[in-house]
């Protein structure tokens, strides 16, 4: 992995290093993603994105996604805003489709600037998220802190939301975690 070059992005507080492996293959394995997502030692990121060629007809590239732990991931909507922009910028187009294992997305350069992403719609079936055992996904039994009555979602990864009346007031450092180990997920 020495020596090969990438781009450091970011959106809306995400950060991502992406690898283009349209031209070359790439091969990242879960350790090296650990070691590239090492704030300390490494580059540091929430995700690192692999831009690889497509067989499915209708995309124009395969985005594989691997979180910082090295697990991959079916979708990021920022993660392919960023991927999206990179690839715009090097064909000229201003509509793709990025396939990923969570599905087709389509992808526009938005009048204001920047890129759009068609996530789909929402999928609430505690199976689609996928929870480990069938629960009510409108008020899931999970809580950290200040929250609680969360909505599991996916789209195309799992997603825990809580409304809350005043967000500045929720402590949200350590939250991602401790529902990403809970039973539930």
């Amino acid at each position: 992995m020495d020596g090969l070059p990438f781009w450091k992005m970011h959106g809306l507080g995400n950060d991502f290093v992406v690898l283009d492996a349209r031209e070359r293959p790439i091969t990242v394995h879960p350790d090296q993603a650990r070691r590239i997502a090492d704030r300390h030692r490494g580059v540091g990121f929430d995700q690192l994105l692999v831009i690889e060629p497509t067989q499915t007809s209708g995309a124009d590239v395969f985005m594989r996604i691997l979180n910082a732990d090295g697990t991959e991931s079916g979708a990021c909507g920022n993660g392919t805003r960023c991927v999206a922009a990179l690839v715009m910028a090097d064909t000229g187009a201003d509509a793709l489709v990025v396939e990923t294992r969570g599905g087709l997305l389509e992808c526009r350069t938005a009048p204001q600037g920047g890129v759009t992403v068609d996530m789909g719609p929402a999928r609430l079936g505690w199976q689609d998220i996928p929870l480990a055992h069938e629960a009510d996904t409108l008020h899931l039994p999970v809580s950290s802190g200040l929250l609680t009555d969360g909505v599991g979602v996916s789209m195309g990864n799992p997603h825990a939301v809580f409304f809350v009346p005043e967000a500045e007031k929720v402590q949200i450092d350590g939250v991602g975690p401790v529902l990403e180990h809970d039973p539930l997920f």
